[in-house]
């Protein structure tokens, strides 16, 4: 409460007193039995001083609570940052000694020293297309500036991918929560990239920042599927909706989002079957999910997720490509981004299909799971140039 806000408080109580006073005065004229007041009540002056040492406590207080946040904040993405060092490492190793190496054996900026960068580009899995237009870029730069010098090069290079990343676009990297009722968010991906274990990963860090989460299993069709998401709900401890072997996977969504709006659940994740062999029919499927999704919460779902295993390199771009073709994808998964020296795939993505990643799977543990962060991205990826 402000200072002017306390202080005509206080003085609308004593505007108070005082009508009850006259009004009391008035009954006594009026009524001789009345015992009338011996001397008048005095008025009670507010005491300022202590209005604002009382205010100045506050902002103390609320200074001191900012600060344990922002420290917080600090060692939450002192922590972040340390999962990108290890989750990048093996790309780090391969592609950044490569690139140390030679600069070291070139004596000079020619055809000779672009033409390997290029293929340790290449072999990084940043993709042909990205890499032709990065090279472009350099090329371009390096005559503009007259840069000479290899080992400011280095730095060049971590901008200019950088730039590839961010763009003239702009793309959302963080998750689209609803205003009002539940969010829901569809993960499609084909078999084996991982997509039930990240939906148990994101649920957890979920529900650590303090939502109430419900899990479905949609995805019918694969064998184990339905059980694993139970199993996973079960050891983080939060709700899940699902049916048996077989069963229609848009009835199974309908009786998730119904529970959700019943029970007041904040965010809903829902895994599907990833049969990409038939487009024709995984589109169907995807249309009539979202068809039952969407009259049951208006609006949703908010987010449609396509998780990639970062280790199938370009097949991952495909993928990306043909789930694109069928339904509305909004972001990128990208897990086992640890178990491969090819991390540039997350340009790749960017520069090919144009969209953002949104989480990387950085490890095994539930906190390998992170939002994808670009600034972060690079340092891991080049720490040792820095």
């Amino acid at each position: 409460m402000g200072l002017f806000q306390k202080i005509k408080n206080m003085f609308q109580k004593n505007e108070t007193e005082k009508v009850v006073e006259t009004k009391e005065e008035e009954v006594a004229k009026e009524a001789p039995l009345a015992v009338k007041l011996d001397s008048p009540v005095e008025e009670v002056k507010p005491n300022v001083d202590l209005i604002v040492k009382e205010l100045k406590e506050e902002e103390r207080i609320l200074a001191e609570r900012k600060r344990k946040q922002e420290e917080e904040a600090q060692k939450e993405s002192e922590k972040s940052v340390k999962v990108y060092e290890k989750g990048l490492s093996k790309t780090r190793q391969s592609f950044v000694s490569k690139l140390v190496e030679l600069t070291n054996r070139s004596e000079k900026l020619d055809d000779a020293y672009f033409d390997q960068l290029e293929e340790i580009l290449i072999m990084a899995d940043i993709g042909v297309h990205t890499v032709m237009e990065f090279m472009d870029r350099l090329r371009s730069r390096v005559k503009k500036e007259h840069i000479t010098d290899l080992e400011y090069l280095k730095e060049v290079i971590v901008d200019e991918l950088f730039i590839v990343y961010v763009g003239e676009d702009v793309l959302s990297d963080k998750i689209q929560y609803a205003k009002e009722g539940p969010t829901v968010i569809l993960f499609v991906g084909v078999n084996g990239v991982g997509k039930t274990t990240t939906i148990a990963k994101l649920g957890w860090k979920l529900k650590e920042e303090g939502k109430k989460v419900l899990l479905v299993g949609a995805d019918t069709f694969r064998a184990g599927a339905t059980e694993q998401l139970r199993d996973w709900a079960e050891r983080i401890g939060v709700s899940f909706v699902g049916k048996g072997e077989g069963s229609d996977p848009s009835s199974v969504i309908y009786d998730g989002c119904k529970k959700a709006l019943e029970e007041h659940f904040d965010v809903v994740l829902i895994d599907t079957a990833g049969r990409l062999q038939n487009k024709t029919n995984l589109m169907k499927e995807l249309e009539k999910m979202n068809h039952v999704i969407g009259k049951l919460i208006p609006g949703a779902p908010q987010e449609t997720l396509l998780v990639i295993d970062a280790t199938t390199g370009q097949n991952g771009i495909q993928q990306a490509k043909s789930f694109k073709e069928i339904t509305n994808i909004t972001g990128i998964v990208l897990t086992k981004l640890d178990g491969t020296a090819k991390g540039g795939i997350v340009l790749a993505i960017k520069e090919e299909v144009n969209l953002p990643v949104k989480y990387i799977g950085l490890g095994e543990t539930k906190e390998d799971l992170q939002l994808f962060d670009i600034e972060k991205y690079i340092y891991g990826l080049f720490k040792d140039l820095m």
